[in-house]
């Protein structure tokens, strides 16, 4: 399990009922890195400020992992975090590598409507 504030989905199912039970949802995918730890910093930061999204992530090493490494859109991913937002269970955007707030924010805003 990372060590982060946010939802941790621990399994397949819990993958299936996040994306079930929330229309707007951020993963973040990855490991406690140089390049993972700012993403899940800045979804802590912005929860409160985007309620009507669901942010969660998941261990990029973990057996049920595999339920975003092996979306169509992670396909050409080379660097961590693999971040996947979806809308309404589809994909919206993904993103690989470091992201600021500025790249977040903007992609939730572009994705999720308030």
């Amino acid at each position: 399990m990372l060590q982060t504030n946010l939802t941790h989905i621990e399994s397949e199912e819990a993958f299936d009922a996040i994306l079930e039970e929330n229309e707007n949802v951020m993963i973040c995918c990855g490991r406690m890195g140089p390049m993972c730890v700012p993403v899940y910093e800045v979804m802590e930061e912005i929860e409160g400020e985007y309620e009507h999204v669901k942010f969660a992530d998941l261990a990029f090493d973990s057996a049920h992992s595999h339920v975003i490494r092996s979306l169509p859109e992670c396909q050409t991913f080379n660097g961590l975090p693999f971040t996947v937002y979806f809308k309404n269970g589809k994909v919206v955007k993904a993103t690989s590598s470091i992201q600021d707030m500025d790249q977040v924010t903007s992609i939730l805003d572009e994705n999720f409507s308030k």
